[in-house]
Parts: structure tokens; sequence; C-alpha cells
């Protein structure tokens, strides 16, 4: 406990380390194949496109570049992960450096974070939630600044990573909405710098290729988010169930970092000082985006995913650290530190006892075996190497992933729609093709775990 106090920074140091080292080995012992949302990223990466169909590009440009560094080593895409993680726990601890005079307040707002599944136990699986949680952090920290000492460089980089935010998953919109109505705050108190108008700048630039790739592609995306929450298909009674149960959810995701916040403070008493811009901002970037979300399941109807919360507590330490900061008595520190320890150890025994005892999972996919079945029944077969695979993003790309040659993969609508094989073999060429549960007219074909695998070479 003395050590954590005299060497807050070492403290900080040795808990993102650690943090990163059990969820990179946990899942890369336990795991037998990468989750679905990990290999469909790396299909997705090839020729680095500007979106597709169930997402925008950013979440598939970085498994991609780990795949032409790392190729099929499935620890490099957990510490991928983790990378992500302990970059926005950093970024929230500089972020709190600006509220807390004294740091340990600010190492006490990330540990409390240990305290909300999403950043420990979902962790492993890299997609679009875990790929905003640095820009989310980030645009964040340089709003701040831009605020507070109105920098051109600090605009700038809030536009730049509020762009990049958009790029890893739409919902990032809720929070830059929750800050437009913090700024339109300031400008009803005539406290607001319009050079904040600066950050449109890098923020449509950035935007604008894939602004053209939507438009080009029929909104796509925004199609395929809209279909996951069910618009369309709501009744009267989902107005009043989808929101309750959304709450909920919510509620039951916070106990463990209440339970912390609680064993910390000597007496629960909220004094709240609604003229101080410090708390107003963190109220701004933490309860009106669960605001907003609430209210567009209570207005649509509409279905809320757990796992899109991913991003929308990264300050919540903070925030309940500066409410409560004349509250905490340090010395009850020990109880805190008991049940973080708890949590920390916990979680990934949790994972680790999951992953190995729970089947039929994802995780369980025996890829790399039928992988090399695949590349058996080839070699005996044919003379030339595996250039394309054409399936779904499961199946096909697990072979994509695991083949020794990373044959491109397609996906069957991008290569039958309006086109026959003969036509499609024309485009990508027929000297090196597997199809996978799709029409086979032609080649050697069999079956391996209930997949009809058709393939094309040469002799």
């Amino acid at each position: 406990m003395d050590f954590v106090k005299k060497n807050i920074n070492k403290s900080l140091t040795i808990f993102l380390i650690s943090h990163l080292i059990i969820w990179t080995v946990v899942p890369s012992i336990s795991n037998n194949n990468l989750p679905l949302d990990v290999i469909e990223a790396i299909v997705w990466s090839d020729g680095w496109p500007l979106g597709w169909e169930k997402h925008p590009p950013l979440s598939s440009w970085f498994p991609g570049l780990f795949f032409q560094i790392f190729g099929n080593q499935d620890w490099s895409y957990y510490l991928l992960s983790q990378i992500f993680v302990i970059l926005t726990f950093f970024v929230v601890w500089k972020f709190s450096e600006d509220f807390f005079e004294n740091k340990y307040y600010s190492f006490i707002s990330i540990l409390l974070l240990e305290g909300i599944f999403f950043y420990n136990f979902t962790t492993p699986e890299f997609n679009v939630n875990v790929c905003q949680l640095p820009f989310w952090a980030l645009s964040v920290l340089y709003c701040w600044k831009g605020i507070k000492y109105d920098k051109i460089i600090d605009w700038l980089l809030f536009g730049l990573f509020a762009a990049l935010g958009i790029l890893s998953k739409y919902l990032f919109i809720y929070l830059l909405v929750a800050i437009d109505l913090f700024f339109i705050y300031m400008i009803i108190k005539k406290k607001f710098n319009y050079r904040a108008f600066i950050s449109l700048i890098p923020f449509f630039l950035v935007l604008l290729p894939h602004i053209i790739w939507l438009t080009d592609n029929d909104y796509i995306t925004i199609t395929y988010g809209l279909h996951r929450t069910g618009t369309g298909e709501q009744v009267f009674l989902d107005h009043m169930t989808h929101p309750l149960i959304f709450l909920g959810k919510q509620i039951g995701i916070l106990i463990p970092i209440f339970i912390m916040i609680l064993l910390l403070i000597s007496k629960f008493k909220l004094n709240l000082n609604l003229k101080d811009k410090k708390l107003l901002f963190l109220i701004s970037i933490n309860v009106f985006p669960l605001i907003l979300i609430f209210l567009t399941s209570l207005i649509m109807g509409v279905k809320i995913r757990t796992m899109w919360m991913t991003p929308f507590y990264l300050f919540s330490g903070v925030l309940l650290v500066y409410i409560f900061q004349n509250q905490i008595d340090l010395k009850k520190l020990k109880y805190f530190f008991l049940l973080f320890l708890i949590l920390f150890i916990l979680s990934p025994m949790t994972y680790l006892y999951i992953s190995i005892t729970q089947t039929n999972k994802r995780t369980d996919y025996r890829g790399e075996q039928i992988a090399k079945q695949v590349q058996e029944k080839w070699d005996s077969n044919f003379t030339n190497t595996i250039r394309s695979v054409i399936g779904n993003e499961w199946d096909a790309g697990n072979l994509s992933y695991h083949l020794e040659s990373k044959p491109k993969w397609y996906s069957h609508s991008a290569a039958f729609v309006d086109k026959s094989i003969s036509e499609f073999l024309e485009t990508i060429g027929k000297d090196g093709l597997i199809i996978i549960n799709g029409e086979c007219s032609f080649g050697s074909s069999f079956k391996i775990e209930g997949n009809k695998i058709c393939m094309y070479g040469n002799k």
C-alpha cells in the first residue's frame, strides 16, 4: 500500500503491463480458434477497403495490419486488443490528471474500470467495440484540452480522433452529440470559443472517403446497423420493454464499480456544484450518451445490444471519484484494493474456466485442423497453390486465415450476384479456387465437418 502511494506512476505501469500480459496469455492458451469478429475483420481487411457491409473500415484495418506482420499467430490478435485497452486506460489517466491534484485519485479512477467487464472479460475479441475505445478516450481528452487551453492543435486532434471514432463504429456519434450539448450550454453562457469549429476540418476530411464509399454502396452499413436494432419490426410494447431491459442491464453492469467506490467513502453524500465546469463536462461525457441511447430505445422501440455500450463507461471512474473526492477515506483503501484484486484475478479465471469447460463455442472451432485437411486434399490433387476461397466469413474466412498460401476471401454474394461461376472465374482466375457450401458443378468435391468443399486447380 505504501509502495502504491509513493510510486503512483510505477504502480500504474505495473497495472497496465499486468493487464496486457494476463489478457493476452489467457485467451491464447484457452481458445482453439480466434473469435468470429476477429476472423471477419482479417478477411475484410484485404485491399484496405473504405467500408464493409456490416461496419466502417477501421476495425478491419488494424487486424489486417497485424496479419501482414504476424500471419496466423492467434496470440497477436489478443495482444492487439490489449494494446487498445491499455492505451485507452493511459489516455483516461492523462485526462484525470487535470481533474485531481492528488494523483492517487487518478489511479483509483483507472482501477475502478476493472470493475466493468467491458474492459477485461470481453476484450480478447477485437471488434468494433474495442477498436473505438482509444478514439473515444482521445476525443474526450483533446476536446477538454481545447476547451481549457483553446490551442488550435488540440482542436485539430479532437476532430481527427472523432473522425477515427466514427470510422470505428457509427455509435460513436452519441459521444459527439453529448459534447455538442455541452458546447450549446457554453454558447448560452457566452463562454464558448468559436475556434472549436476548426475541429470540423480534419473531421470531414478524414470521413470524406468513407462518405463517398457509403453513397456508392447505398449506405449499406447504416442499413445493417438499423437492421441489428430490429427497426421496423416494433410493436407498441417494445417502446416500454426494450428501454427498461436496457436500463436494468446497465445497472447490473455498474454494480461492481458502485460497490468499489462505496468501500472508499466515509459517507454517502451528494453535493453537486452545477456551476463547476469540470463536473458539467464529466456529466456530459458520462451521463448524456446514456440518456441519448435510452431515448433512442424509448422513442424508436429498438433493442440496444449490451456490447454496444462498451466505450460509454470509460470515464465513469473519473466522474465517481470527482463527485466523492471530499468523502474518500484513504484509510479504507485496503478494502478497495482487496475487492479490486479479487475482480482482477476472478475475471481471467472465469474466462479460462468457461473457455475450457464449455463446448460448441466459436473459439472451439477446429479451424487449423480443417485447413490442414483441406491442404492435404489439395496437395494430393493439384500442383498449384490455393489463391481464392469463396464462402461465408466464418468457414471460408478460417480457411483464408489458416491456409499456408493465405488465399483471398470472397463472399458468395460478391462472387455470384449477377454473375455465373464461369464469369467470376474469368475475373479471379481458375488456377487455385475453393468454394465452401456454394454452387459446385466442377472440380473435385468432398465434405469436412458438414461443409461441402469444392476445389478447382491445375492437375
